[in-house]
């Protein structure tokens, strides 16, 4: 009965949330792409029985680039079987299609009613469902036991809000975990509770988080010396990235600041969604700040105060580019996104106090002095004159950053080793040696 309600609460939303995709494509017109996918439409894929699709999601943008190391070891694997990846936004969309080209099918995963699910599942026919992280749809995992599809929640985290949230709907969450469901859960803390909201002991393992497995592809840091010498290389730089509305005002009167002691200092500024690059460059104009687009292909000249990245997919060649990083999401309540970036890059990382999407990264970074937290825009402002005077800090700081990434990598390994159970077969390729695969239930 519980079940119903939720099915039919999820029917009577659609309307609206589809509403919403149409309403923000007017900015964005990404949202207005694969729009029958969201209804469990799309192509049916042709593949023989014995070799049945292999299908990730990963929500967003973070998440498809924490996949991407995964996604690889996969295809390399399992070369006979399709991989789909789903995913809920136009910019994971586009970062998917940009990292992995036609070798993936990727399309956006539907709204999670009983047709919608079953229409998705009749033309992928996955034998492996992994989700990324944190998205828990009682339809589509009812849908995956009820075909005999293992579903695993790789990197899992939950909150202790979440749990109390889903505690509170009863028996709608108390039963979304299968006897196939397997959890592999970021930390000790998130599998206790994953339990608590009933996923079995016994198949609730711990990974760690397989972020740290990052991938910064090859010739990024080529690609920052060429950015850095195409902005004048003696400027001292400084990148925000995946900034939000609330936080730009902040990060902009930084800068100001900054440029009182330092005036040839150079912003890069990087929205987090493209669908804010107008409202931004607006902001830019109505403070009066000298500012490039990057979509111009015309580098910023010394006149350039602030090179606005209205651009998607080169975050990592620009962290690259820069002295200092500043991660976004966490000067305002959005709970910060990726610190595992610029930390691979040697760079110093600021931060500000809302990290709750990756609190045990951030955690780890600021306790070991990898990053910095700074709580407002004068305190920003500060951290910036104090590191951009000091290569030799800045150089100490970034060096532990490397380290702590270094040292955590071999999630996906841990991964992988509770996955190939449930595809059974003989692998064509082990891309990890031997020794970099640790047993199943660490």
């Amino acid at each position: 009965m519980t079940r119903l309600l939720y099915s039919l609460l999820i029917y009577c939303a659609m309307p609206f949330a589809f509403a919403g995709v149409l309403w923000r494509g007017l900015r964005e017109r990404g949202y207005w792409q694969g729009l029958s996918e969201r209804f469990g439409g799309g192509r049916r894929l042709t593949t023989a029985k014995a070799t049945p699709t292999l299908w990730l999601h990963a929500v967003s943008l973070g998440e498809v680039s924490a996949a991407a190391p995964l996604v690889r070891a996969l295809r390399a694997r399992h070369p006979e079987s399709a991989l789909v990846l789903t995913t809920a936004t136009p910019t994971g969309r586009a970062r998917a299609r940009s990292l992995f080209g036609d070798a993936v099918e990727v399309r956006f995963l539907p709204y999670d009613t009983p047709g919608a699910v079953a229409r998705f599942m009749d033309r992928v026919q996955p034998r492996l469902a992994v989700i990324m992280e944190t998205e828990l749809w009682p339809n589509l995992f009812k849908e995956c036991e009820r075909r005999g599809v293992p579903l695993v929640l790789a990197s899992a985290r939950l909150s202790a809000k979440s749990v109390a949230r889903y505690q509170r709907l009863g028996s709608l969450f108390r039963g979304i975990f299968s006897a196939s469901s397997l959890i592999a859960a970021q930390t000790i803390e998130d599998a206790e509770r994953f339990i608590a909201i009933g996923a079995q002991s016994a198949r609730t393992h711990v990974i760690g988080n397989i972020k740290f497995d990052l991938e910064l592809g090859e010739g990024v840091a080529d690609q920052g010396r060429a950015l850095r010498a195409s902005f004048g290389s003696g400027r001292p730089t400084w990148i925000a990235g995946s900034t939000h509305a609330g936080e730009e005002e902040q990060v902009l009167a930084a800068h100001e600041e900054l440029r009182a002691e330092r005036a040839d200092a150079l912003l890069l500024l990087v929205p987090r969604h493209p669908d804010r690059f107008r409202a931004v460059a607006e902001l830019l104009g109505s403070r009066g700040l000298g500012f490039a687009a990057r979509s111009s292909g015309i580098p910023p000249d010394a006149a350039t105060q602030v090179l606005l990245v209205d651009s998607v997919g080169e975050l990592a060649a620009l962290y690259a580019s820069a002295d200092v990083a500043f991660v976004g999401g966490s000067l305002v309540p959005i709970g910060g996104h990726n610190l595992l970036e610029p930390a691979a890059l040697g760079l110093p990382v600021l931060t500000g106090p809302h990290h709750s999407n990756s609190q045990d990264i951030a955690r780890l970074l600021l306790q070991q002095g990898a990053a910095l937290q700074v709580n407002d825009a004068r305190e920003l402002a500060a951290a910036l004159v104090r590191l951009l005077a000091d290569p030799a800090e800045r150089q100490r700081i970034g060096a532990v950053g490397r380290h702590i990434v270094e040292s955590n990598r071999g999630s996906v390994a841990r991964l992988l080793e509770l996955i190939e159970p449930l595809l059974p077969g003989p692998l064509t390729a082990d891309p990890l040696p031997a020794a970099a695969r640790p047993s199943a239930g660490r």
